[in-house]
């Protein structure tokens, strides 16, 4: 097995080089590792020059995807990318050293074409006590070996069947390139064509959480966002069938959870921020879905870097 090792990139470049610093670690090292930078003035790029000067293991593949879009991004990653099977790590995470190999040894195992890992948040000390309490950036985990739930698969930490992204040009669906959202339907269109993908509790990466996403409004806005985005994997099909009845049924059950939400986040107030704002962020997920039906999209990716 060779493994290809893809980042996309944009205005992060300390974050990178601790990145790379770490799959130069790696147990089982990378056979290669390709950076596309989506930062049209190449921000990135000394960062990469540097790494090759101070020697690797494996060949890094440099290039710049200036039109500001994630699945762009990532599908240049995937064009030059040379190997058989693909990873992918987000350039604000750090990979332990055994990452890979475990990555690698559970998709043997299971006979898997893919294997997600768990993205584990690391939250700053000096963070408001709300935030600390609540537990707002974690992710679900599962027992090793467990296939993945549709509304569950995500990009971030995961290593994949290079086949299964080259027999289109797009693997990543442009249309989500502002929004967000290309991970979940690409791996949602990969499970309903038989793609078998499992769950490695292993293979740990870790996210330190940047001070910018240490607030309220950021919360929200990612609640909201994630309300759309499924919204929009259910209208596509992405999570089975759903008739225009289904369409009108999720509209008004998102209506509901949304007013019961609001009221449990009035409840819950007295007991402490965290829980109220638990219950916000639920009343934001339904704001996001019926968004959807309005035709409004929170454009995350649009955002200038900060």
């Amino acid at each position: 097995m060779k493994i290809s090792v893809c980042i996309a990139t944009y205005c992060r470049p300390e974050r990178l080089a601790l990145l790379l610093d770490d799959l130069v670690k790696q147990q089982r090292r990378p056979d290669e590792v390709v950076i596309i930078d989506n930062d049209e003035s190449g921000s990135a790029q000394s960062v990469v020059e540097l790494r090759r000067e101070m020697g690797t293991p494996f060949p890094i593949r440099y290039d710049i995807q200036p039109i500001k879009n994630i699945s762009l991004t990532r599908n240049r990653t995937v064009a030059l990318a040379s190997y058989d099977w693909i990873a992918f790590v987000d350039d604000d995470e750090r990979a332990p050293a055994p990452w890979l190999k475990e990555l690698e040894e559970n998709v043997i195992a299971c006979r898997a074409d893919g294997a997600l890992g768990p993205v584990v948040p690391i939250v700053p000390i000096n963070a408001p006590e709300w935030i600390q309490r609540g537990q707002f950036y974690d992710w679900a985990r599962m027992k090793t070996g467990t296939a993945i739930p549709p509304n569950k698969l995500r990009f971030g930490n995961l290593l994949l069947r290079g086949s299964l992204l080259r027999g289109t040009s797009e693997p990543f669906d442009p249309r989500f390139g502002l929004t967000g959202g290309e991970d979940g339907d690409l791996l949602m269109r990969l499970v309903q064509q038989g793609a078998h993908l499992v769950w490695c509790d292993e293979a740990i990466v870790f996210e330190p959480v940047e001070a910018r996403r240490l607030s309220l409004r950021w919360l929200l806005l990612r609640s909201l966002r994630g309300g759309q985005d499924f919204a929009r994997h259910k209208l596509n099909g992405r999570l089975g069938e759903i008739s225009v009845v289904g369409q009108l049924g999720m509209f008004l059950r998102a209506f509901a959870q949304l007013i019961a939400a609001l009221a449990l986040m009035v409840f819950y107030l007295p007991l402490g921020r965290h829980r109220a704002a638990y219950w916000l962020l639920k009343a934001a997920a339904n704001l996001g879905k019926m968004s959807i039906f309005l035709g409004l999209h929170y454009q995350e990716y649009g955002e200038k870097a900060t």
